[in-house]
This record gives structure tokens, C-alpha cells and sequence, in this order.
């Protein structure tokens, strides 16, 4: 049934759109869970969010590059159908976990399945054309973005009556999304393009290593890893930060991350189709990293609730970063390499996932601690504008120059 229908874009949307709504659900509580299961100690819950974000980014760096080059060679759709899967059932197992040793073997079954956006990005190359690829990556965006307007709000409001709610809620949305995708979702990868499965490329050290034959993608790819540090370490101390430093409730965090996606889904599903093409793609990875600089200072030197807003507001106008730089890359690879290439980028986005809690929950525990010389909870954002700047100064240095035109179906690295 799947192969006879004609691959649209519509259909990844809607998968994004709902598996990002059931993710955005748990957000605003699972910190606050991790606190309750350790008697309520700030401090020591910092370190275990940062364990567990770690763990889950080290499990989709080993197996995003599979992933990958396995949907080069069977197609997108059964990937993303059995990531859905893998995380509705995670998603069960962390609602009913006892204790936080489940937490962390609910963590490892999500992140070994977690190849949804790795998938998701090749599929719409394969039905792209090279000119409105920039715009179609977009979307991405604007499903992340639509998924927070609701999935954090949701999770806030749920959180306020029980902490393992909206893991359920989410169980049941990722499922549904696995149906919807199981009946109607059809394959984007035309048999004449797929290519034949390799241990070589599919290992993330390998993987990685294989982007040595695109230079522009390699260089443009070590700047968008250093700017993923800066962004987990974002994620994972927001609840942690906000609940420290303004005493926001879990409705509070739902509702400022409601607020991100209301904002993401502007830039990315509207503002990026129309200023990306005008700016230009180089040009916008650079001024979306500005806007990254800026914005994580504003994070770490708010000292009211309301400038958060204000910051968030406009560091979402830095959102013209990521379609930009994905066409770019996209654009410099042939079509039956495209999942690999992604699995490679997905797994350098896991590996500053592994390290970017770390930092950040360990930095953020330290200087609210009694050992601190002086407290400073901003300081994990403080880490992450420096680590902007030197992304923006490595894509400056990358894209010099450079002008990337579409490839024929098969093409081989930049000349």
C-alpha cells in the first residue's frame, strides 16, 4: 500500500509533529521527578539530568550512523517506524519506573531507537528539489516548534497533578504517531538510489571519517557540533535553572518552552522560506550564530522572569541557522548517500549531547554549591555563548567563498 502512494511532505510533518509533542509532554518534569527520587537535593538531581541526557545522546552516537545507512539501503520508512516504537515503549517503561536504575535502561531503549530526525532529514531530501530544500528543512523546525506550543504547556499542566502523567500521555500520542505512520506514511527512497549496506560507514567512528571526502560539509559540520554543545547544555539545565533562579513552577517551564515553540514555528515554518533565500544560505548560518551568542548571554545575565522571555524571543530569530546549513550539506552530497550523511551529522549532534549535559548540570551544580568561591548559576550559559563564538568563527572561515549549486543524483565530493 505504502509504496503506491506518492511521497509528500505533509506526511513527515504530521511524524515530527507528534513524536515531538509527546517529547516536549516530559520536559518541564523529569528534573523534578529526578529531584523527588533523590530526596529532593537540587544539587545531586543536576548531576543525575546531566547522566541521563548524556546517556541517551552516547546511545544515538553508536547507533544514528546504523540507522542511517540502514535507510539508504531498505528506505526511511521502516526507521522511522521502528524509532516511534522503541520510544512509545520507553516511554510505558519510565511511567511505571521505580527507581532511577529503570530510568537510566529507559533512556538507553529511547536513544538506540532515536533516529527519527536522521530519517526524517533524509526523507525530505529524497523529495526535495535542491532549490527548496533550505525551506523544506524548515519545516523541521516548525514541527519541533508546533510540538513545543503544546507538548510542554500540556506536561506543565499534567506535572501539577502527577509527575508520571505525561510520560503516559506520551506513550499513547508516540504510538498513535506509529499507527498513523504504520498506515499511511509512504516510502521516499526510490530503489534506483539506495545503496548497499557497509559496517564501514555505519560505525560512527567511520561514519564520521567518511565526511573527510565532502571538505565543506567536514568544516561546516565541526562548527554545528561546537554550536549542539552549546545548545544541550541549553536543554538540559533549563528546568534546573528556572526553577533555581525565578522559582518557576513545572507550568512555568512548560509555558516558556510553549513560548520557544511558538516562536520556532514562526522563524522556521514561515520566516526562514522567505529571509534564507534573500540573505543567502552562508550568510544566514553566520547570523544565526550571532544570534546564538547573544541570546545565551541575555539566558545567563536575566535577573527577572520576564527578561527570559525577551531573550527567547529574540534568540528564536537565530532558528534560520539550521535549514541553511542542512541545505547546504545536503546539497553537497549525491542522493544515494544522503542517509549516511545525516546519520554522520546526527551522530556528531549525539556526541555534543554526551558532553553538553555534563558540562552544563556539573557547571550549574557547582556554583550553586557550598564549594563555590562565589554563586553563579548562569554559568553554564555563560560557557555556552563562547562556544557560539567559536562556531561562528569557524563558519565564517568555512564558507568563505563558497557557493554550493546542486549535484546530479549520484554526485561525488565538492570539487
Amino acid at each position: 500500500m505504502s509504496r503506491t502512494r506518492q511521497p509528500a511532505l505533509g506526511f513527515i510533518f504530521v511524524t515530527l509533529l507528534l513524536d515531538i509533542l509527546g517529547i516536549g509532554l516530559i520536559i518541564p518534569i523529569l528534573p523534578k521527578l529526578v529531584e523527588q527520587l533523590q530526596g529532593r537535593n537540587i544539587s545531586a538531581a543536576s548531576h543525575t539530568v546531566g547522566l541521563l541526557a548524556s546517556l541517551y545522546a552516547l546511545m544515538q552516537f553508536l547507533f544514528a550512523p546504523i540507522l542511517g545507512s540502514l535507510s539508504d539501503h531498505f528506505g526511511r520508512r521502516p526507521v522511522i517506524l521502528a524509532s516511534l516504537f522503541g520510544s512509545g515503549l520507553d516511554y510505558i517503561l519510565l511511567a511505571f519506573a521505580p527507581t532511577l536504575s529503570w530510568f537510566f535502561l529507559g533512556r538507553i531503549v529511547a536513544g538506540v531507537t532515536a533516529a527519527n530526525i536522521t530519517a526524517a532529514t533524509a526523507y525530505i531530501a529524497d523529495v526535495s528539489p535542491p532549490e527548496k530544500r533550505a525551506g523544506n528543512f524548515g519545516l523541521i523546525g516548525a514541527a519541533f516548534g508546533l510540538g513545543f506550543i503544546l507538548g510542554p504547556a500540556l506536561g506543565g499542566l499534567l506535572g501539577e497533578h502527577s509527575l508520571r502523567l505525561p510520560f503516559l500521555v506520551s506513550a499513547g500520542l508516540t504510538l498513535a504517531n506509529w499507527l498513523y505512520g504504520f498506515l499511511v506514511l509512504p516510502e521516499s527512497l526510490a530503489p534506483e538510489n539506495r545503496s548497499q549496506f557497509s559496517w564501514k560507514r555505519a560505525n560512527p567512528i567511520g561514519s564520521l571519517a567518511s565526511l573527510r571526502r565532502y571538505p565543506l560539509v567536514l568544516r561546516l559540520a565541526v562548527a554545528l557540533f561546537i554550536a549542539n554543545i552549546a545548545q544541550f547544555m541549553l536543554q538540559s539545565i533549563w528546568a534546573l535553572y528556572t526553577d533555581y533562579r525565578f522559582e518557576w513552577t513545572p507550568t512555568q517551564v512548560g509555558l516558556s518552552l510553549t513560548f520557544v515553540g511558538m516562536m520556532a514555528a514562526l522563524v522556521q515554518g514561515g520566516l526562514a522560506r522567505r529571509v534564507i533565500p534573500w540573505l543567502g544560505e552562508p550568510r544566514s548560518v553566520v547570523i544565526g550564530f550571532v544570534i546564538g551568542t547573544i541570546s545565551y548571554l541575555g539566558y545567563g545575565l536575566a535577573t527577572h522572569g520576564w527578561m527570559i522571555y525577551l531573550t527567547l524571543a529574540f534568540g528564536c530569530l537565530g532558528g534560520i541557522c539550521m535549514p541553511a546549513a542542512q541545505s547546504i550539506i545536503s546539497r553537497t552530497v549525491g542522493a544515494n548517500e544522503q542517509g549516511a550523511v545525516q546519520g554522520a551529522l546526527a551522530s556528531l549532534a549525539s556526541l555534543a549531547g554526551i558532553g553538553g549535559p555534563l558540562i552544563a548540570t556539573n557547571l550549574f551544580g557547582w556554583f550553586i554549591g557550598p564549594r563555590a568561591p562565589f554563586a553563579l548559576p548562569g554559568v553554564s550559559f555563560f560557557v555556552a555563548a563562547i562556544l557560539m563564538l567559536l562556531a561562528l568563527g569557524l563558519s565564517i572561515r568555512a564558507l568563505r567563498g563558497k557557493t554550493v549549486t546542486p549535484i546530479a543524483p549520484f554526485g561525488g565530493p565538492e570539487e
